[in-house]
């Protein structure tokens, strides 16, 4: 991938980021405390596992964005993209401020309900514009389907 743009690339990057970093703030602080007391299922990865997960997710949705970004901001799927991408990206850092900053699971899983769809149709229109964009948001589509998973079953078992 050639980089023409290192500016487009650096604020594309950091955007995602930084959004793991608000979600982050109000999860950390609940992990050993009211996390650790809950019942959670059977396929729960270990704690240590999300941050880097989340570092490779973020670090992929912000290379898949810098390849929409690079298309041109003077054409309308662009403009589209980068909007549901935001918004996506919005509705992800709400999750981590209802589930663990609030504490309140049945809040959360609205929300992750309403961003997996969101997720998937933001890989559609990405992949319209660039093909490798929209594939780069697969992963994260697959994660957080095993989150919506995980989310669901927590609020059943709690």
């Amino acid at each position: 991938m050639k980089i023409r743009r290192p500016g487009t690339l650096l604020f594309a990057l950091a955007i995602p980021q930084i959004a793991g970093i608000v979600g982050s703030i109000a999860s950390m602080p609940a992990i050993d405390m009211w996390y650790a007391t809950l019942e959670k299922p059977f396929l729960t990865p270990p704690n240590w596992v999300f941050g880097p997960v989340w570092f490779v997710l973020y670090l992929l949705m912000g290379v898949s964005w810098y390849l929409v970004l690079k298309k041109g901001w003077h054409r309308e799927r662009v403009r589209t993209a980068s909007f549901l991408f935001i918004v996506q990206l919005v509705l992800n850092s709400i999750w981590s401020y209802l589930f663990f900053g609030l504490q309140l699971p049945a809040y959360a899983l609205v929300d992750i309900i309403f961003i997996l769809p969101l997720i998937g149709f933001t890989a559609h229109v990405f992949e319209e514009v660039d093909h490798r964009a929209g594939l780069l948001l697969i992963p994260y589509f697959l994660w957080v389907s095993f989150a919506t998973y995980l989310n669901a079953a927590i609020w059943l078992l709690n």
